[in-house]
């Protein structure tokens, strides 16, 4: 199954998971596309706004273990 770390690049997670869109698009982060996504982590994508990292990340990788399952 396929998890994400703070290191994870955003672009890489919306390649192998791009169920999680609206996850990122709840908390701001609306240019999954730009050039920012495909060098950023999600750690710099949630610093640059605003939220902890550690329960996104487990947000994330809980959401896609709930798509994985159903």
């Amino acid at each position: 199954m396929y998890q994400v770390t703070k290191d994870t690049i955003v672009f890489e997670i919306m390649q192998n998971a791009p169920e999680t869109q609206p996850l990122f698009q709840r908390i701001g982060m609306h240019c999954l596309g730009c050039a920012y996504a495909t060098g950023e982590s999600i750690e710099q994508a949630c610093m640059v706004h605003g939220v902890e990292v550690e329960p996104f990340v487990k947000e994330v990788n809980d959401f896609i273990a709930a798509h994985a399952n159903a």
